[in-house]
Formats: structure tokens, C-alpha cells, sequence
């Protein structure tokens, strides 16, 4: 009897430290299913706070070379305008103030965009010590660049008041210039339209039928050659005349047999030339005493 009651103690001992060891089995797994989620969670937030980082270097690699693309472009600019200054002229002026205008419009942009890369940083809480450093380095460099691009656009604008003055003054000038060249063009036209008048004469030829009839002369005394004269009228139709030039003009042609020259010319002046038995010409030895008297040359032939 007494064996079977400590087989029965034995038993419930067992069961009792089975019981035992399987509860903490039990609670001991549970913690460390509670350290698992822990570990995946915190390995979670850390993949994350990865990706985040990641992206926003990313981003700022971008916008960095970006920005930098942009200052080297800006001085690049800035030379080409230095040399543009110095050629002058209406369409360089024009573009090294669409060059002052792009270049403003690109350090705006670069602005907006270090503004946003700051915000970003600022948002992600990551610490970012040396791309805080570029920031401010970039900062400063386009606070100098801004400076600098108005120091060169109120040169610009003051260079292109002096071209404004310079280019009134010119079309002043030109204007002055061109009002002296008129003047003295017409002063220069008179004096050729004087000159060919001075140095235009007029002759005809025709025997006294004709003459008469045109209104050239007017009969007084006898015959041609036979002691009388021809009187030239006063008021005579130019249109029977033919123009000449002084200066080029030394012989009237005639071919004819008789000629005798009516108007008043000095003999000593002309000459009337024979040739194969008639006068095929008048000789005039001297123009200017030829034409002294008389513009209007009458040769009257038979």
C-alpha cells in the first residue's frame, strides 16, 4: 500500500515538474518571438532610413552637378560678354543683355534648388555634415556671382547709355554730313549747269529763203556779197538752231559752194575751208573770241 502511495507521490512530482518546464518553454519562446518582431522591425526602420538617405544623396549628387554645371556655364558667359564689350554694336548689345537675363534666370533657379535640397535635409534629420559644407559653399558662390552679374549689368547699362549718346551724336553728324553733301551738290550742279550754259552755243545753216522763213532774218540792202546785209531778228525761234559745245565743238561742217557767216563774229576768229572745189567746212581758229560777241552762229549759203 505504501508503495503504491509513493509510486503516486513520484508521479505527481514528475507531472508537476513537466508542468513546470514546459510553461517556461512556453515564456521563454514567447520573449524571444517578442525579440524576433523587435530585431524585424527595427531592421525595417533601418532598410528605410537606407533608402531615404540613399534617395536624398542622390538627389543631391544630381543637383549639385547640376548647379556646378550651371556656375561654369555662367563663367564662361561672363568671358564671352567681356569680349562682346569690347567689339560694341547694336546686336552684341542685344545679346549680352539676353546673356545678363539668362544668366539671372539660371542663379534664381539654382537658388530655388539649394533652398530645396536644404529643406529636404533638414526634414530627413540625417546628418549630412559635408553636404552641409557644399551647400553653404554653393550658397556663398552664387551670392558672389549674383554680385558680380549686377556689378557687370549696371556697367552694361551705363555703356549702353554711352552708346545711346554716342549713336545720337553720329546720326547728328550724318545728318549734318549728308545736309553739306546736298549743298554742295547742288552748289556743284549749279556751277556744271553754268558752265555747259557758258559753254553752249548755238548754230544754223540755210540759204536766206529759208532763214527768212524761220524767222532768223530780215532782208536790208542788196544781195548776199553784193554790198548789203542781212540783219539777224531780234526774236528768233532756238528750236532751227543746233546745240553745240564750245569746248569740243572746232569745225561746222557746210558742203556747199557759197557760204558766208551773217551773224557778228571777228574774221580773224574763223575761217571757211574749201575742199574739192566747194566749202566743206568752217574753221573756227579761236572759240572763245569766235563765240565773244554772239552765242548764235548764222551761216547763210547758196
Amino acid at each position: 500500500m505504501e508503495s503504491q502511495k509513493s509510486q503516486l507521490t513520484i508521479i505527481i512530482v514528475a507531472s508537476l515538474i513537466l508542468l513546470a518546464v514546459i510553461g517556461g518553454g512556453a515564456y521563454v519562446l514567447n520573449q524571444k518571438n517578442d525579440q524576433i518582431q523587435t530585431l524585424v522591425m527595427e531592421k525595417n526602420s533601418l532598410n528605410q532610413s537606407i533608402q531615404m538617405k540613399d534617395s536624398l544623396v542622390n538627389d543631391m549628387e544630381n543637383t549639385f552637378a547640376e548647379i556646378e554645371s550651371n556656375m561654369t556655364f555662367i563663367k564662361e558667359k561672363r568671358s564671352q560678354i567681356a569680349t562682346l564689350q569690347s567689339e560694341g554694336g547694336k546686336n552684341k548689345k542685344q545679346l549680352i543683355a539676353e546673356d545678363v537675363k539668362l544668366m539671372n534666370t539660371m542663379l534664381e533657379e539654382s537658388s530655388k534648388k539649394i533652398a530645396d535640397l536644404e529643406a529636404k535635409l533638414k526634414k530627413s534629420g540625417l546628418n549630412l555634415k559635408s553636404y552641409e559644407k557644399r551647400l553653404q559653399a554653393l550658397n556663398e558662390t552664387i551670392e558672389k556671382q549674383n554680385t558680380e552679374i549686377a556689378e557687370l549689368k549696371k556697367t552694361v547699362d551705363t555703356q549702353n547709355a554711352s552708346l545711346a549718346e554716342f549713336d545720337t551724336r553720329v546720326k547728328k553728324l550724318n545728318s549734318d554730313i549728308q545736309q553739306q553733301t546736298d549743298t554742295i551738290n547742288y552748289k556743284q550742279n549749279v556751277i556744271v549747269d553754268r558752265t555747259n550754259k557758258l559753254n553752249t552755243a548755238y548754230y544754223t545753216l540755210g540759204n536766206f529763203k529759208k532763214l527768212k522763213e524761220e524767222g532768223i532774218v530780215s532782208r536790208e540792202g542788196s544781195l548776199l556779197g553784193v554790198g548789203g546785209s542781212k540783219a539777224i531778228q531780234e526774236n528768233f525761234d532756238s528750236k532751227y538752231f543746233t546745240e553745240v559745245d564750245i569746248r569740243q565743238t572746232k569745225t561746222i561742217p557746210l558742203n556747199v559752194k557759197k557760204a558766208v557767216v551773217i551773224s557778228e563774229h571777228p574774221t580773224s576768229s574763223y575761217k571757211l575751208v574749201e575742199e574739192n572745189g566747194q566749202i566743206a567746212y568752217l574753221q573756227i581758229e579761236n572759240p572763245a573770241e569766235f563765240w565773244r560777241i554772239s552765242k548764235y552762229a548764222v551761216i547763210q549759203v547758196k
